[in-house]
């Protein structure tokens, strides 16, 4: 192995708070100190593992340590949750160097969180320059899915003789192409190539679409990033956000469109200031329009180019499963050139296991999850990676048998369960009037109200513009018997009488008897109301609740997809994507064979091809100290284009040729005894009848 200079040699010794940095994280930490108004553009490409996380907190605390006023500080991530985390440990830092001091340093670090929910804050500030009201209301996925099918409907687009595309499709291209700042066509013929027959029906589409969001007051998702990168397009007002921050920080940079991208370059031109992190090797996202090119062209975009410092010292995993990741990634076609390395050894190579088909795959690894919690390691140590959810379904059925408790991410979000939905529509229509969709939803809880009696309403208010269009319409005779609660609730509401977090409590008191009659499961729903009110305690504004809830919602609601029982131990099935970032000290990855890893929908392109590569290596690098690349000979395919469900017969992934087999240990499962000819199952070291009669000792 190459040699590597001591982590703990440290350049001086005047920063303590610096002294559990490596050397290439202290370099990054402590670039352009000498200029640190002025500090030249810096790219760091953190190896997974290599403490990305722990190096930004540190440059952002050095920083304040040496006086920059944390105001001027803009720290871009890519969850709210990661926001927090790193405001924490910058605190702790700071701590180290400063003393008491040190939390009204970092409470001042104000500008810290998503692109989205710093792009909204922004757009609430400089909105009248850019001709915008800026209480406008901001619809999630689910709220714009609903609003452009409103629109195709008027457009008569639901009635036409051949299909017209499903709002959630509608919606996908049009993200994409905002996104990805392409033009349509370009978006169709890469990604919707069935859609292509409908691009000029798709044009009208959206721009009614965008006409009706600017009608009601309403962004979505999407529109965050695309107002932000059309404000930094004008020169002044570019110029006074750029004057406002001396530094600009950005995480994940793999992850980010051209959208962002963008907004960055507009943001720091020169570079000055500006420092962004990640790992071309991880860039995984496509389907969200992220571009590997983002990261991998950054320093030529200035002059001098961008300083470039890789951290390679990896604190996750052993070297055997390090060097069996280096041998997949370094077959990549262009990438950031590094080489992960630890301390941490092992004499277990990464196992690459033959299976005859999914039910021998998920005999293996129920059986070896089984053997790893008894030598000691819990279940929710342990994690069953995927390309797609359908791949687990045999192994589900398997553990659900084995009576195994086990967790799946990817479960319903919490935001989009229904009384989740029905209560934050409540708050956002009477916030903004002029959201139909959520009014749409709001009045049709009422008995008596569907969707003609509901779009009469929301038409009168309309034209009425004011609160005054509730006080005159004449509700049906069901629904008459609560219009009053009703009118004065939303008046109260939307008056702000209430006070915050007040309102939210006035909307579920008003929405309970609802949802008693609606849903049989209503106590249980209940207890979601009660999270949503602690959440909502955290926040000093219906705006900024309705905003950054909206923006970065909690995983999961308490019945779909949470745990079995909180205190009890359960495993981790996960798709690669969810799995990043993660770690576990044993990994397995079904189905490493080609039409799987890759899949045989990422192999149109060598773009779609790397990209499939960067995700075994985003599997296998979750791993701690066991790896297990499960290799069936032939799996089940669902949906194939043109032949249905079906079994398949594979070959190991092309991602791991012979050349790179000395990294690992092959095996097959179940073992032949050659002598007797029989299969051999692996023997457990528990005495299960001396356990049988402990249980009754």
């Amino acid at each position: 192995m190459q040699q590597h200079s001591d982590p703990h040699e440290i350049p001086s010794a005047n920063a303590p708070y610096l002294a559990e940095l490596n050397l290439q994280q202290r370099r990054a930490v402590e670039h352009g100190s000498d200029v640190l108004d002025q500090a030249p553009p810096l790219l760091i490409i953190a190896g997974a593992g290599s403490g990305k996380t722990n190096t930004l907190a540190h440059r952002v605390a050095h920083l304040i340590v040496c006086g920059v006023d944390p105001r001027r500080i803009m720290l871009l991530t890519f969850s709210r949750r990661a926001a927090v985390e790193m405001q924490r440990r910058v605190e702790r830092i700071t701590a180290k160097a400063l003393g008491p001091k040190a939390g009204v340093m970092t409470e001042a670090l104000t500008w810290s969180g998503t692109f989205h929910a710093v792009g909204a804050r922004l757009l609430r500030e400089y909105g009248p320059s850019l001709g915008m009201e800026v209480n406008f209301t901001i619809h999630d996925r689910e709220d714009s899915a609903d609003l452009i099918n409103l629109v195709r409907h008027d457009l008569g687009f639901s009635k036409m003789e051949k299909r017209f595309p499903m709002k959630g499709t509608c919606l996908a291209i049009y993200s994409r192409a905002v996104n990805a700042a392409a033009p349509l066509a370009e978006v169709l013929a890469a990604s919707f190539p069935w859609c292509i027959e409908w691009e000029t029906e798709l044009r009208r589409l959206f721009a009614a679409y965008v006409e009706a969001k600017q009608k009601q007051n309403v962004l979505d998702y999407d529109d965050l990033l695309l107002y932000w990168a059309q404000m930094m397009t004008e020169s002044s007002l570019a110029d006074d956000l750029s004057s406002r921050f001396d530094h600009v920080m950005v995480d994940e940079y793999q992850d980010t469109n051209r959208l962002q991208a963008s907004i960055l370059l507009h943001f720091k031109p020169t570079g000055r200031g500006l420092t962004v992190v990640g790992d071309d090797a991880q860039s995984i996202y496509s389907f969200r329009a992220a571009t590997v090119r983002n990261i991998l062209d950054f320093p030529h975009h200035f002059s001098p180019q961008a300083e470039l410092i890789t951290l390679e010292q990896n604190y996750r995993s052993t070297q055997p499963v390090l060097a069996a990741a280096n041998a997949v990634i370094d077959l990549a076609s262009e990438r950031f050139t590094k080489n992960l390395w630890s301390h941490r050894v092992s004499s277990d190579l990464p196992a690459l296991v033959n299976v005859a088909d999914d039910n021998a795959q998920a005999e293996y690894i129920v059986e070896a999850i089984l053997a790893n919690r008894e030598a000691g390691s819990r279940l929710k140590d342990q994690v069953v990676l995927f390309r797609t959810s359908s791949h687990s379904a045999t192994l589900e059925v398997e553990l659900t048998r084995r009576n195994i408790p086990f967790v799946k991410f990817g479960g319903l979000k919490f935001l989009e369960a229904a009384h989740i939905k029905d209560v934050m529509s409540i708050l956002r229509w009477a916030n903004n009037l002029r959201d139909r969709v959520s009014g749409f939803r709001v009045t049709q809880l009422l008995p008596g109200i569907g969707p003609a009696t509901a779009a009469k309403f929301l038409d009168q208010v309309a034209r009425s513009s004011g609160i005054t269009g509730l006080e005159d319409f004449i509700p049906p005779a069901a629904a008459a018997v609560h219009w009053d609660d009703f009118i004065r609730s939303v008046n109260t509401l939307h008056l702000g009488a209430a006070g915050w977090p007040g309102e939210l409590d006035l909307a579920c008191r008003w929405y309970s008897p609802f949802m008693q009659q609606r849903y049989e499961d209503a106590q249980q729903r209940e207890a979601d109301l009660v999270q949503l009110a602690q959440i909502a305690a955290s926040y000093p504004t219906r705006e900024r609740f309705l905003t950054e809830l909206t923006l970065d919602p909690p995983d999961a609601t308490s019945d779909q997809a949470g745990p079995p029982l909180l205190d009890e131990d359960y495993l981790v099935l996960s798709t690669i994507h969810s799995a990043k970032g993660q770690e576990w000290t044993s990994v397995f990855v079904l189905n490493v064979v080609d039409g799987c890893i890759p899949s045989d929908l990422g192999v149109g392109s060598t773009p779609e091809i790397e990209e499939e590569r960067r995700l075994l290596y985003v599997a296998m690098t979750r791993a701690k100290d066991q790896l297990h690349l499960m290799v069936p000979q032939r799996f089940f395919a669902h949906g194939q284009r043109s032949l249905g469900d079906r079994h398949v017969y594979a070959q190991r992934s092309r991602f791991i040729p012979n050349g790179t087999m000395k990294h690992f240990q092959k095996c097959h499962w179940p073992r032949v005894d050659s002598a007797a000819g029989a299969t051999v199952k692996p023997r457990s070291s528990i005495d299960v009848k001396a356990k049988m009669r402990s249980l009754w000792a």
